[in-house]
């Protein structure tokens, strides 16, 4: 299954409701107080670059990974734009290589739910872990399963002026599995319409579970929070961000 190809190009249109901004400042926050004031940063499931380019203009040399070589198109053409220097790859997070280590690797907006086998998660932490400087930190965030279960089956519309999108959704609490059907009416120069559709699924993960995938990997878990704070996961979180650190090869 491919995601992320004729909506890359809308990618950023459908989600301009996402405050980057907002999202990078916090998350540049948890670097510099683990002391990553500056070096390589990787950037996992980067998509479109749009925190990738908010990482590079803070300072960070940056490394962007995505498996949807449309979505990197995007993220090409923004870095052509305001012409930083961005490393971009089309890898799968599950094997990845990269030619060194770095200070720390990040990954925002839910990139690792999409991962839906605990071995394949396990098997993306020990690369990270692989690759990361000694004493290097692991960012990432992750939708809860407390967000799946609240979203259930349910239909999102919304129409614009430059097209509209239906997002019919479906949770499996079974197997802790989101799906969503995206319809996507795209309106081109010529006010014509074309049609796209994608099925992406995302899985929930407990805290314990990824407690129990970082260890195994050779990772130290070191904190999570409530998205955006400080504060202690709790039940009815959406999103939690977690930190891990390198240790070890």
């Amino acid at each position: 299954m491919e995601s992320y190809t004729g909506f890359a190009e809308f990618y950023d249109l459908f989600m301009d409701n996402i405050p980057y901004e907002e999202w990078s400042q916090y998350l540049i926050s948890l670097l510099k107080e683990y002391g990553i004031n500056d070096g390589l940063i990787l950037d996992m499931g980067c998509g479109t670059g749009n925190i990738t380019e908010l990482l590079a203009k803070a300072g960070y040399d940056m490394i962007g990974i995505d498996n949807s070589e449309d979505m990197l198109a995007e993220a090409m053409d923004k870095r052509y734009d305001s012409e930083l220097d961005i490393l971009y790859l089309c890898q799968d997070m599950r094997e990845f290589e990269l030619y060194g280590t770095v200070a720390a690797a990040v990954s925002i907006c839910d990139s690792m739910n999409y991962i839906l086998e605990y071995n394949d998660l396990v098997n993306v932490f020990k690369l990270v872990n692989n690759y990361l400087d000694p004493n290097g930190l692991f960012i990432f965030d992750l939708n809860t399963i407390h967000k799946y279960e609240c979203m259930g089956d349910s239909t999102i519309a919304e129409n614009r002026e430059e097209g509209s999108f239906i997002w019919e959704n479906s949770y499996y609490a079974d197997k802790k599995l989101n799906q969503y059907d995206l319809t996507i009416f795209a309106k081109d120069e010529d006010d014509r319409y074309t049609k796209f559709e994608e099925t992406h699924l995302q899985r929930g993960y407990s805290i314990d579970e990824i407690k129990s995938a970082l260890n195994d990997a050779g990772l130290i878990f070191v904190d999570s929070f409530s998205a955006f704070t400080k504060n202690p996961i709790s039940d009815t979180d959406e999103r939690i961000y977690i930190i891990a650190k390198e240790c070890g090869k």
